[in-house]
């Protein structure tokens, strides 16, 4: 498992606290892995879920600094998301 998905998976479970999260959601991070994150937290893995976000690395640390909208990513084109759009849209709770 790479560095970048190992520090990716400890920053969303930093993010959620104990309370996870409310679906199945797929993190895709380009030439690196996945991670799902669901009621019990974040892991890599790249099991089914049901909204799946598609990004580069750079681009995925940026919003999880918070330094990138990731409303403001999906619309330049930077993060792609498929699936449940209303999942996605709770994320940036999460994420924020």
């Amino acid at each position: 498992m790479s560095d970048v998905i190992n520090a990716a998976v400890k920053a969303l479970n930093d993010k959620m606290g104990d309370d996870g999260f409310d679906g199945t959601a797929k993190f895709v991070i380009e030439g690196e892995g996945s991670i799902v994150i669901d009621s019990h937290g974040a892991r890599a893995s790249d099991d089914d879920a049901d909204v799946t976000l598609t990004a580069d690395a750079d681009t995925f640390e940026s919003i999880l600094q918070g330094d990138l909208d990731p409303t403001a990513a999906f619309m330049s084109g930077r993060l792609s998301v498929d699936g449940d759009m209303g999942l996605a849209m709770k994320l940036g709770s999460v994420l924020a």
